[in-house]
């Protein structure tokens, strides 16, 4: 992937770019801006990597409403679990109460809003155990 970095940095010169493994944002004040790269995004992975972009996650939003990425939903001044994981970890966390499956999560949810939901998954563990 770091052809692509050095694309979006060379070709497409994006300044708020961010990626992890195959995850990437970008941000710009400018919708048209953004709604520009769509298609130059799309060409170059299919061109030059071979990869597709997955059509249900191209998406264009105000940064008011969050930046979804990596299962946060992230704003300016807090970040917040995506629903989708959290529902995904609170049945996980019912199926195998484990304490190394607990400490997982919670070292997950150190990187968050996320006090309401530590108290949730401490109470489903302790009731799981009794």
């Amino acid at each position: 992937m770091n052809e692509f970095d050095q694309f979006v940095k060379h070709k497409l010169k994006a300044i708020y770019y961010i990626r992890y493994a195959d995850d990437f944002v970008f941000m710009h004040q400018n919708r048209k801006r953004l709604e520009s790269i769509i298609p130059k995004t799309e060409q170059f992975l299919g061109t030059e990597l071979k990869l597709k972009m997955h059509p249900d996650k191209v998406y264009i939003k105000t940064f008011a409403s969050g930046v979804d990425f990596l299962g946060w939903v992230n704003f300016s001044d807090h970040r917040v679990l995506r629903t989708s994981t959290k529902r995904r970890m609170m049945k996980r966390v019912e199926e195998s109460p484990k304490e190394a499956t607990i400490q997982s999560y919670l070292g997950l949810l150190r990187h968050g809003n996320t006090e309401k939901l530590k108290k949730e998954i401490f109470h489903k563990a302790i009731n799981d155990l009794c």
